[in-house]
């Protein structure tokens, strides 16, 4: 049968049980002392007064052995409560020997150094991190696993029209932000709150805080920022407008008042008849290159959405490469592919690059390639001419920007549109190793 601590009696301290051993160590050496001094033949007075030392250095030296002992773990054991309560500025002393016992309070007094600089630097960082939640334009919420409110700054105060003590452990479905946490970790919202509605850009992620989980919601106003595109957007666009109608209304203007002030003439000269026709045919090429560029504009805000079916690469590619016969196509082939996507529309884009490359390369009698590869999850059809190559390529896919005369402006750009409706991109730069451009069409296979 087993005995518990309280039938065999109280537990001894450590201090206790080092002194008693400390007594016991002394004991044997004491009794034979005292043993031969009682039955030696020494006179009583000697006795007592022999027996009185022994036993004074016996405990004194037992006495001073445990605080030899127990003061040193004293010592260490406030030195740890004083890092457990976050006071690092307290040092033990007896530092400077090789002991053992100076070892320990070196090592206690290294940590201390290390958690008091540890302790500046993650002060430093959480008040850098207020001071950025707090003047950022972007709301931050926090929300515990119970969806209450636990972390709000003042983007986040001012969406919601209430200080941070008002809504501080709310539910996030009392702060109508229950929706926010049951969407897409991304993506955009139209809500509607007590400080400000419109679309919003929602970004959420886990994390941990005392072993609970939590999450980090971010909700950036983009009505702002979509307005600031908008004006720039009608901004070019009435810039490009005003300039095309420009070109053809003033000369228009220009020669309608010249055949006005020949008719108010009398007499007419006797050719007006054959300047009339002159003017008015001016009048009639100006108004409808005017018709052409507003059909042109048309039709690049009418894309319609891509219809998708299967697209056999090499067929589409080949039968692109044979429109062109005023230079001969070299044609690299690629892997069998097939692709999803619509083929009109990726005829047609092709065939716009096809055609510039051929333009180009005619201009200094280069060839033209056309091929295509697979890169990962990506198809690439690349087209490369020897032409002069490109003098300015930021304004490449600016609509009705164009270097060719009686180029309309609109091919790349209408390609970009037809690469990016279908998941994918288009890209044109010059040639790293010859003369002439590459342009690079990338589409999810």
């Amino acid at each position: 049968m087993s005995v518990g601590p309280s039938a065999r009696g109280p537990r001894l301290s450590h201090d206790q049980r080092i002194l008693m051993m400390a007594l016991l160590a002394g004991l044997p050496a004491a009794v034979v002392g005292l043993i031969l001094l009682w039955r030696g033949d020494f006179t009583p007075k000697t006795q007592w007064t022999l027996t009185i030392l022994v036993l004074g250095l016996w405990l004194g030296f037992t006495f001073a052995l445990r605080e030899r002992v127990v003061f040193p773990l004293q010592t260490l054991s406030n030195l740890l409560a004083a890092l457990r309560e976050g006071d690092y500025s307290i040092r033990g002393r007896g530092a400077q020997g090789d002991d053992a016992l100076s070892q320990v309070i070196v090592e206690v007094n290294a940590l201390g150094t290390t958690l008091r600089e540890q302790r500046l630097g993650a002060l430093e960082a959480t008040t850098l991190l207020r001071k950025v939640m707090a003047e950022i334009e972007v709301a931050v919420f926090a929300f515990d696993g119970d969806q209450r409110l636990r972390l709000v700054n003042r983007a986040g105060e001012r969406l919601l029209a209430r200080p941070a003590e008002r809504i501080l452990g709310r539910t996030a479905g009392e702060l109508h932000l229950d929706e926010c946490l049951q969407e897409e970790p991304a993506g955009t919202l139209q809500m509607t709150f007590p400080g400000g509605h419109g679309r919003l850009g929602m970004r959420r992620s886990a994390f941990r805080e005392g072993g609970r989980p939590h999450q980090l919601l971010v909700l950036t106003d983009l009505s702002r920022a979509l307005r600031e595109e908008e004006r720039q957007a009608w901004q070019r666009l009435v810039r490009v407008l005003g300039h095309e109608l420009n070109n053809s209304l003033t000369p228009i203007k220009s020669i309608a008042g010249s055949l006005e002030y020949l008719i108010a003439q009398e007499p007419r000269p006797a050719d007006w008849q054959e300047d009339m026709r002159r003017g008015l045919a001016v009048i009639t090429a100006r108004a409808e290159a005017l018709s052409r560029f507003m059909e042109a504009y048309a039709r690049l805000a009418r894309l319609p959405q891509p219809r998708l079916q299967p697209v056999d690469v090499g067929a589409w590619v080949r039968r692109v490469a044979g429109l062109e016969t005023r230079v001969g196509i070299i044609l690299i082939l690629g892997p069998e592919l097939i692709i999803h996507g619509d083929g009109d529309q990726l005829e047609q884009l092709l065939i716009n690059l096809l055609r510039n490359a051929v333009d180009a390369a005619l201009e200094t009698g280069g060839g033209v390639k056309l091929g295509w590869s697979r890169n990962g999850g990506y198809l690439e059809v690349w087209v490369q001419d020897e032409g002069p190559g490109l003098s300015n390529t930021a304004n490449l896919f600016v609509p009705f920007f164009t270097t060719k005369p009686g180029g309309s402006g609109i091919g790349l750009v209408l390609s970009r549109q037809i690469a990016e409706a279908h998941g994918g991109s288009l890209t044109l730069e010059n040639r790293a190793t010859g003369p002439g451009c590459e342009a690079r069409l990338r589409l999810p296979l």
